[in-house]
């Protein structure tokens, strides 16, 4: 049978799904990346906010469609099955299974039973009704095609959440933080070395309290020198670093490693201390703005990326100007704006409060036209700097080289265009020098 997959929301699902898919293969499945030939498709959904929903559903629908031809099963996993699984049943009745995110231990019996049920593969169903056991516990599984290319790769350190802002989602869909044993970390950190990935991505809900359930401490400053010591990896970054965890060691194990970029992303989600706290954030405006101080004498060269999020309810005007004030102060590296979505069953949709649609769009815009200022000005700071560049393409005019620098997270941040004669290889490091900006990108020589 021939599987095609469809990956929604973040990066932490991309993960759950190339496991998904390396378990398949490992099934003598075909994977395809084309619907049309599909025996079956699986998608993960996200459940996140809003406007993820509606990409679901959407996404859904149209996969549906191909059942009217060659699909056989339509699978739906992940975040929105397990916050609104009974009522998506009733719903889309095309689909032929859900699977909740707290059925993953069983994610792989669950789509044999369904294989099984209609005889489908009878040759091989005994088999695959064996190799069940081998899949429950899903943290585990070995199995992973890594979907990203052949550059980097994701490192999911931990999962779930233990934060409780109010706002947010993730710990009733996800379950509180639980971390990866570290050996377990090294252990598939090496393994992506010898496949010859340069570049390795932690993530987590929050990567700086990586450890503190299982080791009663945080130890991603711990971990982080560990994985330095891995020969074929070129670059290690983290993201979601929370503003209260980034401690002295931790910026001194990221100064003082060479692979390990200057950058951190610290989701501060706003400095007013009254809406801080509203969202039970554990950080204040003062600890914030100290942070960033500190980065950035400690680490002169350091990009600093931050999220921020206008219109949480009661948020006032005095509110939202405190925030725009200290953005144009910070003038933060990059920086990513959300409006306030009033999810189910979180503290925050109870708050009476709530801003009106268009205020919230009003301060959105306002929040990013400024950021586009300060990025634009913050690059033109770069020309003239020399920078090291991972090659991973070519422009659509078949001469221009296209890379990332250190400074950039793929598929959030800019690129780097790079112009020369010189033949380049994927995957290859060069030194360039910066001699122009493009919006959000970067054009270098070598």
């Amino acid at each position: 049978m021939k599987i095609g997959f469809v990956s929604l929301g973040c990066s932490k699902n991309l993960v759950d799904t190339e496991k998904t898919i390396g378990i398949f293969k490992a099934n003598n499945y075909e994977i395809v990346n084309n619907p049309e030939e599909a025996d079956a498709i699986v998608i993960n959904t996200c459940g996140f906010i809003e406007s993820a929903k509606e990409e679901a559903i959407n996404t859904i629908l149209e996969m549906a469609e191909y059942k009217k031809n060659k699909c056989k099963y339509l699978i739906v996993m992940g975040c929105l099955v397990e916050r609104y699984k009974e009522e998506l049943e009733k719903a889309i009745p095309e689909v032929d299974l859900w699977i909740k995110y707290s059925e993953y231990n069983s994610l792989w019996e669950q789509i044999v039973n369904l294989m099984e049920k209609e005889k489908v593969q009878s040759n091989t169903s005994k088999q695959q009704l064996e190799n069940t056991n081998k899949y429950q516990d899903f943290n585990k599984i070995e199995e992973r095609v890594i979907s990203t290319g052949e550059n980097f790769a994701y490192l999911k350190i931990a999962d779930g959440c233990s934060n409780r802002c109010t706002y947010c989602a993730i710990p009733y869909i996800r379950g509180p933080q639980i971390s990866r044993n570290m050996e377990d970390i090294l252990n598939e950190a090496k393994k992506l070395a010898d496949n010859g990935y340069k570049e390795l991505i932690l993530i987590a809900q929050d990567t700086t309290k990586y450890g503190i359930d299982i080791y009663g401490k945080p130890r991603l400053a711990e971990l982080l020198q560990e994985l330095c010591k891995i020969d074929k990896i070129h670059w290690i970054r983290f993201l979601y670093a929370y503003p209260e965890t980034i401690d002295d060691e931790l910026i001194k194990v990221v100064k003082e490693n060479d692979k390990i970029c200057k950058y951190f992303d610290i989701p501060i989600q706003h400095i007013s201390d009254t809406v801080l706290k509203r969202m039970n954030r554990q950080s204040d405006g003062k600890s914030i703005r100290r942070l960033i101080q500190k980065l950035r004498k400690e680490i002169p060269e350091v990009v600093i990326r931050t999220t921020v999020m206008v219109g949480f309810p009661g948020e006032t005007k005095e509110d939202f100007e405190e925030l725009y004030h200290f953005l144009n102060e910070a003038k933060f590296d990059k920086l990513g704006c959300f409006s306030y979505s009033k999810e189910d069953g979180t503290p925050a949709a109870r708050i009476k409060e709530q801003i009106h649609p268009m205020t919230k769009k009003s301060r959105y815009n306002k929040i990013m036209k400024l950021q586009q200022e300060i990025s634009k000005q913050n690059l033109e700071n770069q020309i003239g700097k020399e920078v090291e560049i991972l090659i991973e393409g070519k422009a659509f005019d078949g001469k221009t080289y296209i890379g990332r620098s250190s400074m950039d997270v793929p598929e959030i941040d800019g690129v780097v265009y790079v112009n020369t004669k010189k033949e380049l290889h994927m995957g290859e490091f060069v030194k360039g020098k910066i001699v122009d900006v493009s919006n959000y990108d970067l054009i270098c020589k070598l």
